[in-house]
């Protein structure tokens, strides 16, 4: 897809707050600094729309991007970080889980993991909660520029067997630095729209 226009939109905490569109939307899931705003950037030819920060924890709200006016990013906090209050947590959760569970606009999440490692326990419970709601799910193993591409299929294979990830599941692999698979996730994304 040849993007022409992209913008945020809003940063959002609650549903009144959410795009007012019958736009499609694809949410962003994943670990603190797994790469989620990494991803939207190179998806959109972009440096940088969408915050990226060395410090994890850096996205606290919902951010909703618009591409070309025909589709949503929604860059959701990342999970798994540890600096944060307990209660800030459960508040992040409850955020993002009345997004998924509420949203008519979302078509896909697109839960991204880091290709270098095994999905941890919060991938786990994430890829369980998507399945669990049956939301259409598209994993990204993101940092392939950091693996030789000899060993890609086995990590990608680990990645798959760690989640346990239903057949009809897309694992698309993923360089937010090189632009690797950037072609394919379009493509896949093409179809849930």
């Amino acid at each position: 897809m040849k993007v022409t226009s992209s913008d945020i939109v809003i940063s959002a905490v609650k549903p009144e707050q959410y795009p007012n569109t019958p736009i499609p939307e694809f949410a962003l899931a994943g670990r603190s600094n797994v790469g989620k705003s990494s991803f939207i950037n190179k998806m959109i030819n972009r440096k940088n729309l969408a915050r990226t920060s060395s410090k994890p924890g850096k996205t606290q709200t919902l951010n909703f991007y618009i591409i070309n006016e025909a589709l949503h990013f929604v860059d959701v906090p990342g999970y798994g970080y540890a600096k944060v209050s307990k209660t800030e947590r459960d508040a992040w959760g409850r955020m993002i889980e009345t997004y998924f569970t509420s949203r008519d606009q979302l078509r896909a999440a697109l839960l991204v993991v880091d290709l270098r490692h095994p999905p941890t326990k919060d991938d786990i419970a994430m890829y369980e909660f998507l399945k669990h709601y049956d939301l259409p799910r598209i994993v990204i193993a993101t940092k392939a520029d950091k693996i030789p591409k000899g060993k890609w299929q086995k990590h990608l294979k680990v990645t798959r067997q760690t989640l346990n990830m239903e057949k009809e599941d897309e694992l698309l692999l993923f360089s937010g630095e090189t632009g690797e698979g950037k072609e394919q996730a379009w493509g896949v994304l093409k179809k849930y729209m």
